[in-house]
């Protein structure tokens, strides 16, 4: 007689987990509009045009969302699936339907906005030569230490906390903060600032490490509050900012209640060529 039972499928273990978190980080980076794939942020105040692609762009009346492109049909620009022919109107990643754009079939773009109500051309390019030379993302091996429980506590509407970006010369925007992380180890108390990306909270954090065996500009660490008030943080899920995968994006740096004066040896560490060198400094 045949035995037909099923054994139980055991579920991966802690480290099984991450490994597989890590892999599926690896392909992400690699998509046509992942991380590697960006090769241009371009802010646009006048009539232009923009590095790489077709079109003169210009800014919108104030109020509404987007940029104005001209071109003509041999320049194959393709917006909301309509090959544009003189004029078109791309709306902005702050409406409530953004433009796709489509330039050949490597090379698509989308426009964002500032807090200041000024607006960018993204462009994406699927055979960048960063994905070109991408060998891998270096990291830390799964350490449990680095899995800790604190608190989290909302904070009234309207708290900020000024955080300075990579490539604004040392000015601070100011960002919303929807609550306070605090959590304890080894001795030591944390009291953390994140601001909200989604659903989740973000955490821009650098350590002892930063610039060392990790990047310099610092990490990310998305987290979600628990129902009870506790949140978990697992620095093994430490993410290398977009900017370690190209120098058009403008990340946010670590606010100064966010670095930490020990080393937090989990989590990625740098963005690699195929030969073992850094992809960027």
């Amino acid at each position: 007689m045949t035995d037909t039972t099923t054994s139980p499928t055991s579920s991966p273990s802690a480290e099984e987990a991450y490994l597989t978190y890590h892999r599926r980080r690896e392909v992400s980076v690699m998509q046509p509009t992942g991380s590697l794939a960006l090769v241009n942020t371009q802010w646009v105040d006048s009539s232009q045009t923009i590095w790489g692609v077709p079109g003169t762009w210009a800014p919108l009346p104030k109020g509404e969302s987007g940029l104005k492109l001209t071109a003509q049909d041999s320049d194959n620009i393709v917006v909301d699936g309509v090959l544009v022919h003189g004029g078109a109107t791309v709306r902005g990643k702050d409406a409530e339907t953004p433009s796709a754009i489509v330039f050949s079939d490597s090379l698509v773009g989308f426009v964002i906005a500032s807090e200041q109500g000024t607006y960018a051309l993204r462009v994406w390019d699927a055979n960048s030569e960063a994905i070109q030379e991408f060998g891998s993302i270096s990291a830390f091996d799964y350490d449990p230490a680095w899995v800790v429980t604190g608190t989290f506590r909302e904070l009234p509407d309207g708290t900020t906390v000024g955080f300075e970006h990579l490539k604004d010369d040392g000015k601070t925007r100011e960002l919303p903060v929807p609550g306070e992380i605090k959590f304890a180890k080894d001795g030591i108390d944390y009291n953390l600032a994140a601001f909200r990306a989604g659903r989740a909270l973000q955490l821009v954090f650098a350590d002892s490490t930063s610039g060392d065996s990790t990047y310099s500009v610092g990490r990310f660490l998305f987290v979600a509050p628990n129902a009870d008030g506790t949140i978990t943080l697992d620095f093994n899920r430490a993410v290398l900012p977009p900017c370690a995968f190209s120098y058009a994006f403008n990340c946010p740096m670590p606010p100064k209640q966010n670095r930490f004066s020990v080393p937090i040896e989990a989590g990625e560490k740098q963005v690699l060529k195929k030969d073992g060198s850094l992809l960027h400094e």
